[in-house]
């Protein structure tokens, strides 16, 4: 679970910056890259970016106890 969140964190970031180049610049980044914003390679990454955004939502819900992205501290760690 840690890998997935990693992941969908680094897609979720992806998303952000081509919405900010979207909005500021008029640039899609996406789009860019995959010479259109509606070729296949751009609806794939569009759909990961959803898909990874939507695993960072339900995620705590499965997990029962947030998000994590390392192992747990010991409880001699937490005392201290």
């Amino acid at each position: 679970m840690v890998v997935a969140n990693i992941i969908s964190y680094v897609l979720v970031i992806i998303g952000a910056l081509n919405w900010g180049l979207f909005g500021i610049f008029d640039f899609n980044l996406v789009g860019w890259i995959f010479q259109g914003p509606r070729t296949a390679g751009s609806i794939i990454v569009y759909v990961l970016i959803t898909l990874a955004a939507v695993w960072l939502i339900i995620s705590p819900i499965i997990s029962g106890h947030g998000l994590r992205l390392g192992s747990r501290m010991k409880k001699e760690e937490e005392v201290q």
